[in-house]
């Protein structure tokens, strides 16, 4: 049997909420870099923490990642 489903609403418990926040982060993180490597996909990936920490992951350069987003953007050529 699967695990039950969850309500998505906001952890009210300040440490689980962080506790939480670490646990999917790294899964986070490790998704992305999964993405990367095994669809030799160019990967981005920010967040900020509630306490305004950074924490990112890129394959590449993040700042080149973004660069090439925003002139792919402006061209209207993204998709998906």
């Amino acid at each position: 049997m699967g695990r039950g489903r969850i309500e998505i609403k906001r952890i009210e418990n300040t440490t689980s909420r962080q506790v939480t926040f670490c646990k999917r982060r790294n899964g986070l993180l490790k998704k992305a870099y999964e993405l990367s490597v095994l669809c030799d996909a160019e990967v981005a990936l920010i967040v900020f923490s509630s306490r305004g920490r950074l924490y990112e992951y890129s394959n590449n350069s993040v700042k080149a990642t973004i660069d090439r987003y925003k002139k792919a953007h402006a061209c209207g050529s993204t998709s998906g």
